[in-house]
């Protein structure tokens, strides 16, 4: 079996767009010659790799594990070339990230700027999603390295590092319930809440308590967005719920106040830094990975040490 790196690159195009005219128009191909490598990759395996249905191409058996044969091939790819430019004193490459949108605040941008330092050629892209949609867009292929709240673990994804947070309730210094020292779902019901939206697993986690709630919640916003349930906070227009990641300028600044959520058990967030399976790491992936556990495990001691406190 001969297959050439081309009807590889072809094939995983046209595994993302889900349609071969959009995996030629990303290629700057004719459509005729993106099918045409096609029919023979599927000719040379035996099998078709692909259902033709009218709303698009979708993977076959097949073609799925095929496809996770093409991932590694390209990542190990990438990975040469990385490789390479270090033997010749070059530090540049690409490094792809999918991350919850809380990390946009304060930990991604000081990894950020150490790595760029570090690899100031290095071309670097963050999409900012859901931490199942991180999960998935690493064991797709379609990121590097995954950042998110609770993953859970499959065959398809490692775990490099994690740190645990507590979910607590972030408030304005001068609400009512910011003078406490630990506080109960039931109490903050009292007050108009900021929920956050189910895409997010804090979400999930918040799921029993409202369940047991028997009483009608004044619910002012439920958002996905932490940045707008921050801002609903510093307002002083309700009670959100949160960990302290994503909060540190304000909760440093006293611009809000993040209070334990007392709950039958622990509600603790896993942060963890995910990549795909048997994956080799290129050197800008391993540095990332490694200056990511250093952040994450620096403001994870900063909390234990403030609740012990």
């Amino acid at each position: 079996m001969h297959i050439h790196a081309r009807s590889l690159k072809y094939f995983d195009m046209i595994r993302r767009c889900g349609s071969i005219r959009e995996a030629a128009r990303r290629l700057h191909l004719a459509s005729s010659a993106v099918n045409r490598q096609l029919l023979q990759l599927e000719e040379e395996l035996g099998s078709p790799l692909f259902e033709r249905l009218s709303s698009g191409m979708r993977l076959t058996p097949t073609g799925e594990i095929f496809s996770r044969h093409v991932i590694t091939v390209l990542q190990d790819e990438h990975r040469m070339a990385s490789e390479l430019d270090a033997l010749k004193g070059l530090r540049r490459g690409e490094l792809s990230i999918a991350s919850v949108e809380g990390l946009n605040v304060a930990l991604l941008p000081t990894v950020l700027e150490h790595m760029l330092t570090r690899y100031p050629m290095l071309r670097i892209t963050v999409r900012s999603t859901g931490s199942n949609e991180a999960a998935q867009a690493v064991a797709d292929g379609d990121a590097d390295v995954a950042l998110g709240y609770n993953i859970s673990r499959n065959e398809h994804l490692q775990q490099y590092a994690v740190g645990r947070f507590a979910l607590g309730i972030v408030v304005a210094p001068d609400h009512a319930l910011a003078r406490l020292a630990s506080v109960s779902f039931n109490e903050c019901a009292a007050y108009p809440l900021i929920l956050p939206g189910p895409e997010l697993s804090i979400r999930g986690q918040l799921q029993p308590l409202i369940l047991n709630y028997k009483k009608p919640l004044t619910v002012l916003l439920e958002s996905a967005s932490v940045e707008l349930a921050k801002r609903f906070a510093l307002l002083g227009m309700g009670v959100a719920f949160q960990t302290r990641i994503g909060m540190e300028d304000e909760l440093a600044s006293g611009k809000l106040v993040n209070i334990p959520l007392k709950a039958p058990e622990p509600l603790i967030s896993e942060l963890g830094v995910y990549v795909r399976s048997g994956r080799s790491l290129p050197a800008a992936l391993d540095a990332f990975i490694r200056s990511v556990d250093e952040e994450i495990s620096q403001r994870a001691a900063v909390e234990m040490s403030q609740n012990s406190a």
